[in-house]
Formats: structure tokens, sequence, C-alpha cells
């Protein structure tokens, strides 16, 4: 079963609460088990500045679904937790979901890209992915410890110190 890296982050009607919620959603996914997930995390929203700051995670799940079911199951939760497709990138949001990594997979397909675009210079990425996968390396063999030392927090704040079982792949 792959070990599936899910990104989340909120910054719209009670942005932690919101991870909370999302993060128990991703425990009660069919055929996919939640083997961990990090502190929370505040940062600067990267698209218009005029938004409020960012609460982000990162969760590890093992997973039987395929990548698309995956994704459609992400998308599901994002929308019941009220979240709106705009077309602005980048905007506020009530709750986002990406697929960072799909076990060694490297998929680019009009949907869905893993490893997820531009992963390897985001801080709130990066820092939480680390608090529970500290060993990683991604499918192209570049270390996760690598890209740490190359991505400086850029004003990330760790909000909460409640990362549970923390894994090694």
């Amino acid at each position: 079963m792959p070990r599936v890296y899910i990104g989340l982050g909120s910054n719209l009607a009670e942005p932690a609460q919101q991870l909370e919620a999302a993060l128990a959603a991703l425990g009660r996914l069919p055929r996919c088990r939640l083997v961990a997930q990090s502190s929370l995390y505040a940062s600067d929203p990267l698209g218009p500045p005029d938004q409020p700051r960012y609460v982000n995670a990162v969760a590890a799940l093992d997973c039987e679904l395929a990548p698309l079911e995956l994704l459609d199951a992400l998308q599901a939760i994002e929308l019941e937790q009220g979240r709106v497709r705009k077309a602005e990138r980048w905007g506020p949001r009530t709750l986002d979901l990406d697929i960072l990594l799909f076990g060694n997979l490297q998929l680019d397909e009009e949907r869905l890209r893993v490893p997820h675009y531009h992963m390897h210079a985001r801080a709130f990425v990066l820092y939480p992915l680390a608090e529970i996968a500290p060993q990683l390396v991604l499918p192209d063999g570049r270390a996760l410890q690598a890209l740490l030392a190359a991505c400086p927090p850029q004003g990330l704040e760790r909000l909460s110190a409640t990362a549970s079982a923390v894994v090694t792949t």
C-alpha cells in the first residue's frame, strides 16, 4: 500500500478547525489509513497579499485508492467544508487538500501532477512534511533534508506541537 502525503491549507472560516475536520475526514477515507499528521503551521499567503494568513499541515496516509480516486475523494472533502473553486489562483479558501507524494509515483496528467509542483520550494509544505517523515527521499532521488536546507522558513510559524505517529519511509 503506497504511503501518500497530503498537504492541507486553510485561511477562511476558522482555519485550524477546518484542518482538524479535514484530518478527521482523511481518517475516514475508504481503503486508506491515516498514519501521521504534522503540527499546524501559520504561513503568509502565496497569492494576493490582501488575504489572511494560512494554517497548514501535512498528513500521511497508507492508501489503496488509485491517484485520481484519491484526488476525487479529497475534492469531495473540500466541497463538504465549503470550498468554492474560483478562477483566481492562490486566493483565500476554506480548505485546500493537495496530493504531495504518492509513494514513488511520478505522474503528470491534466488533473494531477505528483510530486506536487513547487513543493520543493514551499516552506509550508517542507517543514511539516519533515516533521512526520524526516528521512524521506522524493521519487527523483532528492532527500527532503537537502530541500529543507535550501528553503528558509519564510515566516512560517508552528502553531501547535501535535505531530503524531512520526513515520519513516
